[in-house]
């Protein structure tokens, strides 16, 4: 039997981003929710692999009083946005296999949606990703 020990590696990052007071207007606005996916995947070294898909959504309970959801695959995962105009309320994924500033993301959801108050996480994703046949491309 083996006792090889596999040497690993953090695979990626997961940042979560719930923002409160937000500007119910931008929040409303497909066309800033589609430039938000279109150009953040740039300010972040992120190479997006599909024009983003941005949809009106109508609310389905007292939770969910409708708003805008997005999309944008990248070649390192994928960003996704939802707002709640009517609440004030933007949340986000924005989810990669490689190390990205989360602080450059940070600034560029304040600069666009202005706001007031913000909950983020940083999950580290697959803490024992194996790193041996590792390829620089």
């Amino acid at each position: 039997m083996s006792t090889k020990k596999i040497s690993t590696v953090v695979f990626g990052k997961h940042l979560t981003i719930d923002a409160y007071g937000c500007n119910a207007t931008t929040l409303n606005s497909m066309e800033i929710c589609f430039q938000v996916l279109s150009k953040l995947p740039a300010k972040i070294a992120m190479r997006p692999i599909m024009t983003p898909y941005v949809i009106r959504v109508e609310g389905n309970n007292k939770k969910d009083c409708g708003g805008i959801s997005g999309f944008v695959m990248i070649a390192e995962s994928h960003i996704a946005l939802h707002t709640f105009p009517a609440k004030q309320y933007l949340t986000m994924d924005v989810y990669s296999c490689s190390m990205f500033d989360e602080k450059i993301a940070l600034k560029f959801v304040k600069e666009i949606f202005d706001y007031q108050s913000l909950e983020k996480c940083i999950i580290k994703r697959g803490l024992k990703f194996p790193k041996d046949n590792l390829v620089d491309i």
